[in-house]
């Protein structure tokens, strides 16, 4: 039965890993859908309103072909050094004049949201039919080679689109020409956020539907564990009330072969005895049967016959029966209170709190303290014990039916876990309470509560 609880534990715990991982791949990928629609969507917008630049400035585009033009004519009739021509294209005076007109345009078609840019030249070539291809600069797309724009790094943005001019010489050099290629790149401020607010609905149950796995594979294995529990109990119940019920059994049959005898029946003083000993055997089966009967019934099904008691007297009376069914057990008695008159069912809270001190006295205690206290129309009774103790992790289980404190692993206290659910039982039909305070090898104490 453990086996098979831990392999289906197993098994859940994957198919819960398995199922998270495939609800955050399916996340993941509707993520990268949304920014590569949020990026085509800014890409189109961009290549409308940019058109070569042409309806930012024409003029300012005339110019910097002129500008291309002018380099390349030093370059080949010159003979200027590339460098020269490529720290000319990257630190020429009119980029930032450009670089002002197109972020009054972004501003202006995208209101809602905040970009910078920068246009990074990439090639910048000369070339004519009879000689091999001269290029001056021709590189990656880098910030360092930015000719207009704001921005400072490549690493967020993404590219908007690429300009390819080719133009031709000048009446000086008519058998050249000049191949120039820039890029556009654009980063948009809180793009993050921006698909976030777009993923909204997606991620909000993305993450209810993994919450909902999660809950109910904890509410799976706490019923595996309980059903494990119970399994448990219910075994040791069997277990127990066998060993109980077979002591009795064995001493009435051998007490039965007794009674058969001529000479026990001849002698009347034998045969009383033995008359006796079926008797007080017969009850003690009478009195498990009804353990487990009585145990059956909730707090709300038990019928008591309440009655006016002096709280003092009724208790001393039980110190009193307790000190001759237990001689060797000291049994000390502390009323700190007077006279008190509670209405409750003698026999029932009678067999509670003798319960309580038996228990006490099979969990190895010597000593046991019985106090009262009236604390704010509270009637609290405190049993206090040298015993064993119970670990605080066993606290929450020690008012179940069948479940018994064990010692390591073996129940070496004989019984059928009856004796605490009883007592619960009873308490609560009073409208009481009952704690515990216990650590293991410090001995107990239960604190028994009644309004007065």
């Amino acid at each position: 039965m453990k086996q098979r609880i831990n392999l289906l534990i197993a098994f859940s715990v994957i198919a819960l890993i398995v199922l998270s991982v495939v609800q955050c791949y399916l996340v993941k990928t509707t993520y990268d859908y949304k920014v590569a629609q949020f990026h085509t969507e800014i890409k189109d917008k961009i290549a409308q309103i940019t058109n070569d630049y042409s309806d930012i400035d024409s003029a300012y585009v005339n110019k910097k072909e002129m500008l291309y033009k002018q380099l390349a004519q030093n370059y080949v009739l010159t003979k200027k050094p590339k460098f020269e021509i490529e720290s000319t294209l990257l630190d020429h005076e009119s980029g930032s004049e450009l670089t002002r007109k197109i972020q009054l345009k972004f501003k202006r078609e995208f209101p809602d949201i905040s970009i910078d840019f920068a246009i990074v030249l990439n090639k910048f070539v000369i070339y004519n039919s009879h000689k091999k291809v001269d290029t001056i600069f021709s590189k990656k797309p880098l910030i360092q080679n930015k000719i207009y724009g704001n921005l400072k790094s490549l690493n967020n943005a993404f590219l908007v689109r690429n300009y390819v001019s080719t133009t031709n010489g000048n009446e000086t050099l008519k058998e050249y020409k000049l191949l120039t290629e820039d890029s556009m790149y654009v980063s948009v401020i809180d793009w993050e956020m921006i698909i976030f607010e777009r993923m909204k609905m997606i991620l909000l149950l993305s993450l209810l539907s993994i919450l909902t796995l999660i809950t109910l594979f904890v509410i799976a294995i706490k019923a595996l564990i309980k059903q494990k529990k119970v399994s448990d109990v219910k075994t040791d119940f069997i277990n127990n009330i066998t060993h109980e019920l077979k002591t009795p059994l064995t001493t009435l049959g051998i007490s039965t072969k007794i009674l058969e005898r001529k000479d026990i029946r001849a002698n009347e003083e034998q045969f009383s005895s033995v008359l006796n000993t079926v008797s007080r055997q017969n009850n003690r089966l009478q009195s498990l049967i009804d353990q487990v009967m009585a145990n059956s019934l909730g707090e709300n099904d038990i019928e008591l016959q309440k009655e006016k008691i002096i709280a003092e007297s009724f208790l001393n009376a039980i110190v009193v029966d307790f000190k001759v069914a237990f001689p060797k057990v000291t049994l000390e008695a502390h009323f700190n209170t007077k006279e008190t008159l509670l209405v409750l069912d003698k026999f029932h809270l009678t067999t509670a709190i003798l319960n309580v001190l038996e228990n006490a006295v099979k969990y190895g205690s010597n000593t046991i303290t019985i106090k009262t206290e009236l604390i704010k129309n509270q009637f609290n009774i405190s049993v206090k014990d040298d015993g064993i103790g119970i670990s605080k992790s066993k606290h929450s289980l020690l008012f179940d039916k069948f479940y018994r404190v064990e010692q390591g692993n073996l129940h070496n206290a004989k019984g059928l876990g009856l004796g605490l659910y009883y007592v619960n039982q009873i308490i609560k039909a009073h409208q009481g309470t009952i704690a515990v305070i216990s650590d293991l090898g410090k001995g107990s104490e239960f604190k028994i509560m009644f309004k007065v």
